[in-house]
């Protein structure tokens, strides 16, 4: 299973990262033929777009693999064990719940434009909605298997906590501790 999600996690890391570089080569190459040429590419704007589209649904799923998501857990962090586990549980049914709602809607969207075609690239506009799918399905099952393992006894108490430590805070105790240790 671990070995699976890895490799799902590097192939989502690599259309990213190519997202990403078409979109600044296209960009930029139309800013480019604008400026120097008098002329552009007329569906690079769009695709653009789509693509940063793309890029943050996906960027979410990673992001919530990580949990990197902002969340406060001031309350969660003092609880015993098990009152964690169980919050922790219902937490997840909610959010499957909620991402149940974002496959519906995604679904019908989807459907609905499958027949529209985008004015410039001509693709289907359910290319965007289907973006919906993609990230509940996969958020979905990120959430499934977390709840499993707490079920299941798969997870260490440390892992109850899902919020990271920020960044910014782990940098403020520096500088503080630093200007500390000056005045003293």
């Amino acid at each position: 299973m671990e070995k699976i999600s890895r490799y799902l996690e590097t192939l989502l890391n690599i259309f990213m990262a190519v997202a990403l570089g078409l979109m600044v080569i296209l960009v930029f190459g139309n800013v480019v033929l604008r400026y120097l040429f008098n002329s552009g590419i007329t569906w690079s704007e769009e695709m653009s777009r789509y693509l940063f589209i793309w890029l943050t649904f996906l960027g979410a799923i990673g992001a919530f693999k990580a949990k990197e998501h902002l969340g406060v857990d001031m309350l969660v962090r003092r609880l015993p064990v098990k009152a964690k586990k169980v919050v922790l549980v219902f937490s997840d049914l909610l959010m499957l719940f909620v991402l149940f709602l974002v496959l519906e809607g995604s679904w019908k969207m989807t459907v609905i434009n499958m027949d529209s075609k985008a004015p410039a690239t001509g693709l289907p506009l359910s290319f965007v909605y289907g973006t919906g799918i993609v990230v509940s399905l996969a958020m979905g099952l990120i959430l499934i298997n977390n709840v499993y393992k707490i079920l299941f006894n798969k997870v260490r108490d440390e892992d109850l906590i899902v919020i990271s430590e920020s960044e910014e805070l782990v940098d403020f105790k520096e500088i503080s501790v630093g200007k500390e240790e000056k005045q003293a």
